[in-house]
């Protein structure tokens, strides 16, 4: 079965579904950009000058969440690598960042499943970050310029990360079908990547570098999951780790003799199971949803394509 075919017969994940990675990201970001524009305006309420209020505000609040130029700053708070790719109080910088991860990670999660979207976002944002701080501080006529290079902020390298990894997967994907008979979603990736590569050569070079790093990263994650290998499995196990560590009735509920005996068959006695039932292709769409299509086993996937033909 093809994309195409997989994605008629796929209810998509809903706006206000549980565990929706895509709905949870844009949540995420949005709470930084809240929270940081509300302390701004406590600064701006506490000093006479806008100025004083701007330089307070910058040096006690947002040098702590952004990724410093300069390694020796870096090391110092090394947790930036993580918090800058959410760190935005711009109007303009949250709006463009939610766009694109909605634009982009709503196709992502129909067709690689609901699990992979923020491991891709963390990945990209992180080697974009190590990419930002490399680049400033090996390529001279960058170097040359750090005390003046502003911090690294906003999720640019993770959402760029998303948009290529989207395209590698489905690259003929097509947006606004109105528009003689849609844009394929490989266009807007390169007008993308092809705005940083013309600005690595500038002031901005480290950011360029960045985003082309993240865009590379998502390339080899969804290269990498065609072939098997699941990047984020780690990430998904340790979630599932801490979410037993606070719930410990979870973990330590056992099944009843009931259960125990019941599930050691293999078949339910007395019971006619028909070709094609709506259960089982829910179960499986749901499969797909949270796992994506690559985790169904061969049987599932004859299923589901007999059922596209049937409905």
């Amino acid at each position: 079965m093809n994309l195409s075919e997989m994605h008629n017969i796929r209810r998509r994940p809903l706006l206000g579904e549980d565990k929706n990675a895509l709905v949870f990201l844009i949540i995420l970001n949005a709470l930084f950009f809240i929270s940081l524009t509300f302390i701004k305006i406590v600064y701006f309420l506490s000093y006479d000058s806008n100025a004083t209020a701007n330089l307070f505000f910058q040096k006690q609040i947002v040098d702590w969440l952004s990724l410093p130029a300069d390694t020796s700053v870096f090391f110092p708070k090394i947790w930036t690598i993580f918090t800058y790719m959410f760190t935005t109080y711009s109007v303009w910088g949250i709006i463009s960042t939610v766009l694109w991860i909605w634009a982009f990670g709503y196709i992502l999660q129909d067709l690689a499943g609901n699990k992979n979207i923020i491991p891709i976002y963390l990945y990209g944002g992180f080697f974009g970050g190590i990419a930002f701080l490399l680049s400033i501080n090996l390529i001279p006529a960058l170097y040359q310029n750090i005390a003046f290079t502003p911090a690294l902020m906003g999720g640019g390298a993770a959402v760029m990360a998303i948009a290529v990894a989207t395209t590698t997967l489905a690259p003929d994907y097509r947006i606004f079908p109105l528009i003689n008979g849609g844009i394929p979603i490989w266009v807007l990736t390169l007008i993308f990547v092809a705005i940083d590569y013309a600005t690595i050569a500038s002031q901005n070079g480290g950011n360029a570098i960045a985003h082309l790093t993240g865009g590379m990263t998502g390339f080899l994650y969804i290269r990498q999951l065609k072939r098997g290998n699941d990047w984020g499995h780690w990430m998904h196990r340790l979630v599932e780790w801490v979410d037993d560590l606070f719930n410990p009735e979870k973990k330590n509920k056992q099944a009843s003799n009931k259960e125990k005996l019941f599930y050691q068959s293999t078949t339910k006695p007395f019971q006619k199971t028909p070709n094609i039932t709506q259960q089982r292709l829910d179960d499986i769409l749901d499969k797909i949803t949270q796992q994506g299509y690559h985790m169904l086993s061969e049987e599932e996937k004859k299923f589901l394509k007999k059922a596209s033909k049937d409905l």
